[in-house]
């Protein structure tokens, strides 16, 4: 489902305001916030999908990375996870759905966070993934509201990982490269997010289903602001463009492409890096906006961050790519 699908679906349910919710689905956050007392907020959030990779520990350790990310997206911590599986009992066995949950429970452990229960059912597909709860101080969050004229725009890891998987599937990804895009899709976004809110940013999103542009898109609108993005300076996995010319295109980066035309001004690029920046990612990375000031900060503090641009004063579209 693309971002122009979930809009659609939404615009039919009334919204409840409340204060104590801090951050619901209005902004096309990673989490919903709710306030509990003057320095506690719970941050709340569900993910899960079908195998990207063949073993079943790794999807396990993906899908809980990618599904703890949503957390870190809003400046939280992980305290507890409950399990959701839909299981094709009488294709797999058993000792599949063992190391999956084996595998997610590690991930979730690593979190400094706790597996405390879950649900399970009967399906002809598998799928696998977490409903997380943290905590966040509320005044101390990360949301896609807060970025400001003037941030430099940081993503902590490279992306494609969706084209890869694609090709992986087909049995035409090197070794080499699947093993790069499965240990970056396993990694952590802890130390990005904690950072984050050491050099005092206010705004971040995991890339995610959506691809590069669409997560920024809804920063854009949240904040009110453009985003501008340098091409060249964004990182790509190793073998994405060639997966590209041999025809690993998901449909999902055509969704996000369609709903991306009127919202992003191409002044570079070609059709391939139109496919690479639409592409949906699992457990990527994040994107953060940061004071001038301390990015150099930031930069030291996690490995692998790159500066792709910067937000300016909103203009006519919400992206520039350039």
């Amino acid at each position: 489902m693309g971002p122009g699908d979930l809009s659609r679906a939404l615009a039919a349910l009334p919204l409840k305001k409340d204060p104590r919710l801090l951050v619901g689905r209005e902004t096309f956050d990673d989490a919903g916030v709710y306030l509990m007392s003057d320095d506690l907020a719970l941050v709340q959030t569900v993910d899960f999908f079908a195998p990207i990779v063949d073993d079943p520990f790794d999807f396990g350790q993906i899908a809980a990375a990618n599904a703890l990310s949503d957390v870190y997206a809003m400046g939280g911590q992980p305290l507890t996870a409950l399990n959701i599986v839909a299981f094709p009992t009488s294709e797999l066995p058993l000792d599949v759905l063992g190391e999956i949950l084996a595998g997610g429970q590690e991930k979730v452990h690593e979190a400094g966070a706790l597996v405390v229960g879950g649900h399970t059912v009967v399906d002809t597909e598998l799928k696998y993934g977490l409903a997380v709860t943290g905590r966040a101080h509320p005044q101390f969050l990360l949301a896609n509201a807060g970025a400001q004229p003037g941030d430099q725009l940081v993503l902590t890891k490279p992306i494609g990982n969706g084209i890869l998987a694609t090709a992986g599937k087909r049995g035409k990804l090197a070794p080499d490269a699947e093993r790069v895009m499965i240990d970056t899709m396993k990694t952590l976004n802890g130390t990005a997010s904690r950072a984050a809110l050491a050099v005092g940013s206010r705004c971040a999103t995991d890339i995610t289903g959506f691809g590069l542009l669409g997560h920024m898109s809804h920063i854009a609108r949240a904040s009110n602001v453009t985003l501008r993005v340098e091409l060249a300076s964004v990182p790509i996995l190793p073998e994405v463009r060639e997966a590209v010319r041999a025809g690993f295109v998901t449909d999902g980066a055509k969704r996000n492409g369609e709903y991306l035309r009127d919202l992003v001004r191409w002044q570079k690029g070609s059709d391939e890096d139109r496919a690479i920046f639409h592409d949906p990612q699992t457990s990527g990375g994040l994107a953060v906006c940061i004071n001038r000031s301390e990015v150099a900060n930031y930069l030291s503090r996690v490995q692998g961050s790159v500066v792709i641009g910067e937000v300016i004063e909103r203009g006519e579209v919400a992206i520039e790519v350039q």
